[in-house]
C-alpha cells in the first residue's frame, strides 16, 4: 500500500512522525523551518490523512523503516508526538543504526497502566463514535487531548483546535469503516521493558497542561532511557508544536543540532 509521504530541505535528516489525533498537516509551521537546515520526511500513517487504511495487520514502524529505505534516509533525528512518539521508540530499538537522536513528544508507551480518567473519556469516544455521533467525538477528543485537564476548550486557539478538529475527523473516516478488519501489531512488542537499551540521545518533550498519564510517561521515559533529558513546554497540552511553535522549534533543533 502506498503510504503518503513527502521529503523537502537539505541538510542532516529529520522524520517527522505524527501523532494519533492528527496527521502530517501538524506539522505544517515546523515544515516551513526545519527544512531551511536539514532535509526532512513527514508522512502519515495508515488511516490518517492521505494514507487510506486496508484489511490486515501491519506494523506502523515498519512502514517508516521502509519509508527511510525507499527516500534514501540513512540516519535521522526522529521527531515523534504520542503515537508517533510510540512508533519512534520502535524504530529505534528495531533499527538503532537508522536513529541519530530522538525527540519523544507527549510520547505513548506500551504497557501503561492508564488512569481510570483517560479509560473513562475513550469510553466515551467509542460510545459516541458507535452512536454515529462523529462531531461530539471529535469535541471529546479536543476536550481532552488539546485544551487537557486544567483548561477549557476555549482557553486554545481556536484555528488550532479547527485544525485538530479537522483532521481527527479525517482519522474517523478513514478508520471506523475497518475498525474491525485492521489492526496494528507493534514491531517491538517488549518496548517498555527495554528502553535502557536505546542509544540515541533523547530529548523527552511535554507540555505542561498535558494529561497526567502522559506526564507520568514522559517522568519513565525520562528516567529509563540512558542520558535522556526533559524538558516542559509552558502553556500547551498534547499539541506544543502547534500550539507553541517557535518554543518547541527551538528546543527541537537545538537539541538536534548538539547531538548530531
Amino acid at each position: 500500500m502506498e503510504l503518503y509521504a513527502e521529503v523537502a530541505g537539505k541538510g542532516p535528516e529529520i522524520v517527522l512522525l505524527h501523532e494519533g489525533i492528527c496527521d502530517s498537516r501538524m506539522w505544517d509551521p515546523q515544515w516551513e523551518t526545519f527544512t531551511r537546515s536539514h532535509r526532512v520526511l513527514r508522512l502519515d500513517f495508515r488511516g490518517y490523512g492521505r494514507s487510506p487504511l486496508e484489511p490486515g495487520r501491519f506494523a506502523n514502524a515498519r512502514d517508516v523503516i521502509e519509508l527511510l529505505d525507499r527516500h534514501g534516509f540513512d540516519r535521522a533525528a526522529v521527531v515523534g508526538v504520542s503515537l508517533g512518539g510510540r512508533v519512534a521508540l520502535e524504530v529505534a530499538l528495531a533499527a538503532p543504526e537508522r536513529v541519530a537522536a530522538l525527540v519523544l513528544v507527549g510520547s505513548g508507551l506500551p504497557g501503561h497502566d492508564w488512569s481510570e480518567e483517560t479509560k473513562a473519556t475513550r469510553e466515551e469516544e467509542e460510545v459516541a463514535l458507535r452512536s454515529g455521533n462523529v462531531d461530539d467525538a471529535v469535541d471529546i477528543s479536543l476536550r481532552t487531548w488539546v485544551a487537557g485537564p486544567g483548561r477549557k476548550p476555549e482557553d486554545v486557539d481556536a484555528d488550532v483546535r479547527a485544525r485538530v478538529a479537522e483532521m481527527q475527523r479525517r482519522a474517523y473516516e478513514l478508520q471506523l469503516p475497518f475498525e474491525n478488519d485492521a489492526e496494528e501489531e507493534l514491531l517491538v512488542e517488549d518496548v517498555a521493558q527495554r528502553l535502557g537499551e536505546i542509544k540515541a540521545p533523547a530529548l523527552v518533550l511535554v507540555g505542561e497542561e498535558d494529561v497526567p498519564d502522559i506526564l507520568a510517561i514522559a517522568d519513565r521515559l525520562a528516567r529509563e532511557i540512558p542520558g535522556a533529558r526533559r524538558a516542559t513546554i509552558a502553556d500547551a497540552a498534547h499539541v506544543p508544536s502547534m500550539e507553541r511553535p517557535r518554543e518547541f522549534e527551538e528546543l527541537v533543533l537545538g537539541f538536534v543540532e548538539e547531538v548530531g
